[in-house]
């Protein structure tokens, strides 16, 4: 939809937001996620990339192609960021790259700082295990805030059905802590919904999903869930943790 259709649909005002201060550009997400929540996913990824053109870019897991096609399809050219922590598994590696090879996107991986070996030496071996709200904060928010900082607005594939803390997770908003627009384009959707939309467009999943894999992470901190459990239940299984740090 042109950006014509867009305001005469939804009353959004699609301009530069680029360029706005930060107090205006937060405006700007809350006026978007109160407009734009009955709007469907191409139409706020149509949204996002006419508002803030290059200064936009897509944070995808590479548990599917769905976040990154949609971008492609509605944003071609868009960067589309992995957060590469040394730690995935070999099937994750290969579906970003093939994701890369096949949509009109431009696949940015960010390291962390440390490698894994200056994380053992400085923290001892298996991090993960032993305080992994900290190895998370290393190998996935200290990349995630190096790969935005050129970039005023960011999409990632969050959904409100994934767990109780994403319940109420806008389709556009404000993060505060790093003061950019977020734009969740499939907030809306179940499990089923992306299944349906991979299915209809023929899109890459992980191999690891068809073993089980529900939600995909790290390797160390990732198994397979039984019939019956959450989808997230195979994330820090047995741990009180939920997140990685990257969303709070």
């Amino acid at each position: 939809m042109t950006g014509e259709g867009l305001a005469a649909r939804y009353g959004v005002v699609v301009a530069d937001a680029a360029t706005l201060r930060d107090t205006e550009l937060e405006q700007v997400a809350v006026d978007a996620g109160r407009r734009l929540e009955a709007a469907s996913a191409e139409e706020i990824v149509g949204w996002a990339r006419l508002t803030f053109g290059s200064s936009l870019v897509v944070l995808a897991s590479m548990a599917d192609g769905v976040v990154a096609h949609l971008a492609g399809t509605q944003a071609p050219g868009v960067d589309v960021g992995f957060l590469d922590t040394g730690l995935h598994f070999a099937e994750t590696l290969g579906t970003r790259d093939a994701i890369a090879a096949t949509l009109p996107i431009r696949v940015r991986s960010v390291t962390p700082a440390l490698s894994l070996a200056a994380q053992e030496a400085a923290h001892g071996p298996a991090l993960w295990d032993r305080d992994p709200d900290r190895c998370c904060a290393l190998r996935k928010v200290e990349p995630l805030g190096r790969l935005l900082a050129p970039y005023r607005a960011w999409v990632t594939g969050l959904r409100r059905g994934e767990s109780e803390s994403r319940a109420d997770t806008p389709v556009v908003a404000w993060d505060a802590r790093r003061r950019k627009v977020k734009v969740n384009p499939i907030a809306r959707w179940s499990s089923a919904d992306v299944e349906a939309y991979a299915d209809r467009h023929a899109i890459l999943v992980n191999p690891l999903k068809q073993l089980g894999y529900t939600s995909i992470g790290c390797q160390p901190c990732t198994r397979p869930v039984a019939e019956g459990e959450h989808e997230r239940a195979g994330r820090w299984s047995g741990a009180p943790k939920t997140e990685c740090g990257i969303h709070a």
